[in-house]
């Protein structure tokens, strides 16, 4: 597939606009609807109940975190309660002393966090210290005057680190801790923690911490740090039971998990485990845990625990664009056909609907997409697909009907294989004319992903090759399809917030004595969502004499991309996107176009929603003013 022909949206005219449902919802069910916030409003959520406070009691704060620094000030004010609900009402009187003492326990953790071990909190409540206070109290005045004092003294540093039992020959700076770095307390109990699941990496279940303590020096203000762990003996996977399934079959379960009895235990397993599970998209919920202790042959027994969600569902979603009309797609689909996580989707959508008057020229395309995970083995996936569609780009009119069947292989965690076969006819009429088509493909593809999150990547790569050897039956003509891309993340600082992205792609056609041999929807194309934002769905191409869009052998393009978090919800994206199409099987590089733009993406819980707006520098004679593109996750 050409870059061009995997674009989220594309619009082509100047006063474009989108709304683009199924992109921001996403399949759902309905009886699965949840309440949701999406910029700043709630969907699918009925009138809330008010929550009444019983004997309602106000009171005046007075706030005073004893510090300039801005990252200790938040911290401080973010674990007080009564700073953050100071405008809303306590219960009785005893309830605000009860908020109060909590109040000094949470600010204390905070100062602990930040390595202010030698801090003091004062909480007065009508000028009376809360440690005073009678068991019931009753405060006269209202609202009642709440006075919060804090003195977070020195950053504390660390002196003696000693990691001892199974522990002591690990390096304590690879957990981080390094003398004279400043002691937070977060990095000692992530140390801890780390350290227990570095002995369970080495097939010890049982590994456990046996001490961790911390010996603060207030005349130095350093900390001596302990920490000892007991590892366990080695033990691999015992028996692996299933519970909560109801009509998915839990042997398949079992075998899907791939913790099989026998192997090496291994909590990096367990996760990837229920990721894969969850993933299937059947469960709601998966949870897999590990006995307390080791059955009499030295195995460790574990449970996956499954709770089934609903397994058909139906949705539908649209875009509307002044220059291509309106656009309607709907779906139903079963996510556990036959109880192995089968899953069967049905789909069709109508598009350019006002943009023509006449029904035989709209856009429509109808599908059944089948998959079956395991089918060959738990690291595999068989799908199957029959497509129709009748579509009318610029460059083209076709129809077209594809079948297709394949299977994809997880070879290790990043890397996959898929392969199949695929049958497809086409009726195009195009700049060569009008032309039918037979084709018969073996589709090749490789990955390897190491992304830290597919939706919103900020380090890792991705890279792919693909090709697609294919007969065209009615003109008997071999012909290939050859492609490749690399996308790479690199983010700058801890918190990244700053993210340089690039991705590179190229693609050839051999085979057939000339262009008009080779399908149209084969060809290659550049412009949209997917390529080079500014211009519209495959607009660069080749031209012949009469400047109708041809389609090329080849094509190179490129993309760069900063991500630049404004706030925790909030990103803008400056882009430039370049991209050639060539005639010849060599990128001749003559006609190099680029786009350039901004971007404003919104983190929601299912990945960034992305909206980008971009103009063509080099717009082709009455071409595409600019471009907007919208969708779920980045660009790339």
């Amino acid at each position: 597939m050409s870059p061009a022909r995997s674009s989220t949206a594309h619009w082509k005219a100047a006063t474009a606009l989108a709304v683009v449902a199924s992109a921001l919802l996403g399949p759902f069910s309905i009886d699965q609807a949840q309440a949701f916030r999406l910029f700043g409003m709630r969907f699918f959520e009925g009138d809330e109940e008010e929550v009444q406070v019983i004997n309602p009691v106000n009171y005046a704060l007075t706030f005073e975190p004893g510090t300039d620094d801005k990252e200790l000030r938040e911290a401080i004010e973010n674990s007080s309660l009564l700073f953050q609900d100071r405008e809303d009402p306590v219960s009785g009187d005893l309830g605000l002393a009860i908020k109060a003492r909590d109040d000094r326990d949470r600010i204390l953790a905070a100062l602990y966090e930040k390595a202010r071990y030698g801090g003091t909190i004062t909480i007065l409540i009508n000028g009376q210290n809360i440690d005073s206070l009678p068991p019931d109290p009753t405060f006269p005045s209202k609202p009642v005057p709440v006075s919060v004092s804090v003195m977070p003294g020195p950053a504390f540093t660390f002196d003696s680190i000693r990691l001892e039992g199974d522990a002591a020959g690990l390096d304590p700076a690879a957990y981080d801790l390094k003398r004279g770095a400043r002691a937070d307390s977060t990095l000692i109990i992530k140390a801890g923690e780390q350290i227990v699941n570095d002995l369970k990496e080495q097939s010890r279940p049982l590994a456990k911490l046996t001490e961790r303590s911390v010996v603060a020096d207030h005349a130095t203000s350093t900390v001596d740090v302990t920490i000892s762990a007991s590892g366990g003996p080695v033990a691999p996977v015992g028996q692996l039971t299933v519970t909560g399934t109801k009509t998915v079959d839990p042997d398949f379960v079992r075998d899907y998990s791939r913790l099989n009895n026998g192997r090496p235990y291994s909590p990096e397993n367990i996760r990837k485990a229920a990721e894969r599970l969850r993933q299937l998209n059947v469960f709601s919920s998966v949870t897999i845990k590990e006995a307390d202790a080791l059955t009499p042959d030295g195995r460790i027994p574990m449970n996956i625990e499954v709770s089934e969600g609903k397994h058909r569902y139906f949705g539908f979603g649209g875009q509307v664009s002044t220059t291509d009309g309106l656009g309607v797609q709907g779906y139903w689909g079963h996510r556990n056909l036959f109880g192995r996580a089968e899953s069967l989707r049905i789909e069709g959508a109508v598009n350019r609907i006002g943009e023509t008057t006449d029904i035989g020229g709209l856009d429509y395309s109808a599908a059944i997409l089948f998959a079956k995970p395991g089918a060959f083995g738990p690291a595999s996936t068989f799908t199957a697909s029959l497509q129709a569609s009748l579509v009318d780009p610029d460059a083209y009119r076709a129809k077209m009907i594809t079948a297709a069947a394949g299977a994809t292989f997880e070879l290790s965690p990043q890397d996959t294989f898929s392969g199949g076969a695929e049958l497809s006819w086409a009726d195009v009429d195009d700049a060569f004319g009008k032309n039918s088509y037979l084709t018969a493909s073996i589709p090749l593809e490789y990955v390897r992903d190491t992304r830290d999150d597919k939706l919103n990547a900020t380090e890792g790569y991705r890279a792919l090759i693909n090709a697609k050897p294919s007969y065209e039956i009615e003109g008997q003509t071999f012909f290939s399809s050859f492609e490749g891309s690399a996308s790479g993340y690199y983010a700058l600082g801890e918190e990244k917030r700053f993210v340089l992205a690039g991705k590179l792609g190229a693609g050839v056609l051999v085979g057939g004595d000339e262009l008009a041999d080779i399908p149209a929807p084969r060809r290659f194309f550049l412009g949209g969502g997917g390529s080079v934002r500014g211009y519209s769905f495959q607009e660069i191409s080749p031209r012949d004499a009469d400047n109708d869009e041809t389609g090329g052998r080849s094509y190179v393009s490129a993309s760069l991309e900063a991500r630049i978090a404004i706030t925790e919800t909030i990103g803008i994206v400056p882009f430039l996107d370049a991209g050639t199409v060539s005639e010849s099987t060599t990128p001749d590089f003559s006609d190099i176009r680029a786009g350039a733009g901004i971007g404003l993406r919104y983190a929601t819980s299912f990945g960034p929603i992305r909206l980008d707006f971009a103009v063509p520098l080099n717009k082709y004679p009455d071409g595409t003013d600019f471009g907007i593109y919208a969708g779920i996750g980045q660009s790339f």
